[in-house]
């Protein structure tokens, strides 16, 4: 089956080139004349060959999309930290406001009707091309709130170019009404790594809990009185995945591999969780070396914070220990939730062809926690490189309906035991209780959350939590703290490890030191002192931020955590959830507004 993607990628590779060859601000480009719908939308073939081309999925072939929320500290030049620490304005954050894929896909619609095919056909190519314009535009709100709607093609003298900004409300009945279609007409079978009728669903109810929830905590907007409907949306479509979709979760019953087995696999096609894979096969010329951007890769450092989210293997809360803040790397990691040693790299862990236990690294700005998630641990470069992508889960389906039924107030026991509770029997973990979390809140995770209330605020709590455990690195986090108005938590720079002070060490939980932290200044010596396995000890020299010393802790040899940087971080709100529009777009088209402050 994975021939089958690979052939199409092979007819595809010129028309996505012609589509991608140039970038320009605005909808200025002419359609491609080598597609003229004259002669090119004729046939089924025709159809396929377009819409194939649109194919995209930027940000979901990797797991490095963490870099700009809570999970990960990075040295990286993201926009959200750049914003936070500078003074940004419509002159330095020009990115985004990008309209070529667009008008490639109105082109689609307004032609698609020509070919000699039937009915059935053309709704199934149009209904995809809708899907891909529903996920342009979620986009785009995303990151304007107001955007002006095309449904057509525009000509460089069109007066529409001219158009102010349409109202959000507008733009998303619009979103929502593609996503309709295509859930109504794109078909269930389709070809191998491309979008069907429940990818289109999951997209549904993905932006429908994003922008319910969005308008409910977002008061600067006025639109909350039509969360609700939204919410319903979200909870009745993905209701509909689980009755009708024929997905269940990936599982063998052993819960200490099982989760990790959907990010190290070469063959993703016939797992029954994954609703849309990307698939990637060295032997047929599409290949990506995850190892080379996820293990110890310091742009993306896991932050302590994340370890902390994770539930004791018992059910209870890692936080609700009295010293769990002193806590340093082997502690942290004794009976947990076994999802944290699936997704970082644990004590003890031996990483081939090593025979030995890994000893972790550390290095200043950065935490010390290394990523497994996506991480193949082989040394065979075909294995390694042929890792496919589940691009979308059966598991965010069910964490839908658990949040967006909570969110309305109608979520029950049997709805947790539905959702919530078979990820965490998946994981080996105790269930979630609704009358329990509800009648103990997690302080924790409550402060984190202070616009959160209610008579289900617990529950919330631990479905928030559930989400950024299971979906750790997988590009969710940042948006969901967008749309839960908690852009707040991003002021705090991530912190790593936790060392007391200057002395040795065990990384490995053998009860045997592997590294000495000593004093920045001094001369770590030439002869280093051995273990008592007879293994050398690994030195580094600790102080303060900004010193020359290897770790920077946060008391410096007085100890703390490791510390990833000083700079204060603001987030102002409302106006750092949404972008300026570029200020050479509103000079070409003074129509277009600024909103939430920006200028």
């Amino acid at each position: 089956m994975k021939a089958q993607i690979h052939q199409i990628a092979a007819a595809l590779i010129t028309f996505v080139l012609l589509f991608s060859a140039c970038e320009q601000d605005f909808l200025d480009r002419y359609p491609q004349t080598d597609f003229s719908p004259d002669v090119f939308f004729n046939t089924e073939e025709d159809l396929a060959l377009y819409v194939n081309g649109l194919i995209s999925m930027p940000g979901r072939e990797t797991y490095l999309n963490d870099q700009s929320s809570d999970n990960a500290a990075t040295t990286g030049a993201v926009e959200i930290k750049a914003m936070m620490t500078g003074t940004p304005s419509s002159q330095t954050i020009t990115g985004g406001w990008n309209w070529e894929r667009l008008r490639d896909i109105n082109y689609f619609l307004e032609n698609y009707g020509k070919a000699a095919v039937s009915p059935e056909t053309k709704n199934h190519y149009a209904g995809l091309a809708r899907y891909y314009r529903a996920i342009f535009y979620f986009d785009k709100v995303k990151r304007y709130s107001n955007v002006p709607w095309y449904s057509t093609t525009l000509d460089p003298s069109d007066e529409g170019l001219f158009k102010p900004q349409d109202p959000r409300s507008l733009v998303m009945d619009s979103v929502m009404a593609d996503l309709a279609f295509a859930v109504a007409n794109v078909r269930e079978s389709v070809p191998t790594g491309t979008p069907g009728k429940w990818a289109a669903a999951l997209m549904e109810a993905r932006i429908a809990l994003y922008e319910g929830t969005f308008r409910k905590y977002h008061p600067e907007l006025d639109l909350g009185g039509s969360a609700a409907g939204l919410l319903e949306k979200a909870a009745a479509t993905a209701q509909m995945i689980m009755n009708e979709g024929g997905y269940q979760l990936h599982t063998t019953g052993n819960p200490g591999s099982d989760y990790a087995q959907l990010f190290d696999s070469q063959d993703l096609l016939g797992n029954p969780e994954v609703i849309l894979v990307n698939i990637f096969d060295q032997n047929k010329g599409r290949s990506q070396d995850q190892n080379m951007f996820v293990f110890g890769n310091y742009e993306q450092s896991p932050s302590r914070d994340l370890v902390q989210s994770y539930l004791m293997a018992d059910g209870s809360r890692f936080t609700d220990q009295p010293d769990f803040a002193v806590f340093g790397y082997v502690k942290e990691f004794e009976n947990r939730d076994p999802r944290l040693a699936q997704t970082l790299a644990y004590p003890g862990w031996i990483r081939e062809p090593d025979a030995t236990p890994y000893i972790q690294f550390l290095a200043k700005n950065f935490t010390g926690y290394h990523q497994l998630k996506g991480y193949v641990n082989s040394t065979d470069a075909v294995t390694i490189n042929s890792v496919d992508f589940p691009v979308y889960r059966y598991a965010e389906v069910l964490l839908i309906l658990a949040e967006a039924k909570a969110e309305l107030g109608l979520l029950t026991q049997n709805d947790l035991d539905q959702t919530v509770n078979q990820l965490r029997r998946r994981a080996g973990m105790p269930d979630l209780e609704k009358a329990w979390a509800n009648a103990n809140p997690d302080p924790f995770l409550a402060a984190k959350y202070p616009n959160l209330s209610g008579p289900d605020q617990g529950v919330l709590l631990e479905i928030r939590r559930e989400r950024r455990v299971e979906f750790a690195f997988e590009n969710m986090r940042f948006d969901d703290l967008m749309r839960w108005h908690a852009g707040k938590l991003l002021e705090k720079t991530p912190e790593g490890m936790y060392f007391p002070g200057t002395g040795d060490y065990d990384m490995t939980g053998d009860g045997v030191p592997d590294i000495r932290l000593i004093a920045g200044g001094q001369t770590i010596p030439a002869d280093r002192e051995k273990n008592s396995l007879g293994v050398p000890l690994v030195y580094y020299t600790v102080d303060g931020f900004g010193t020359n010393a290897d770790v920077y802790l946060q008391n410096g040899v007085h100890g703390g955590t490791l510390t990833t940087g000083n700079l204060p971080r603001t987030f102002v709100e409302p106006k750092y959830y949404y972008r300026p529009v570029p200020q050479t777009q509103i000079v070409l088209n003074p129509n277009l507004k600024q909103f939430y402050g920006w200028e």
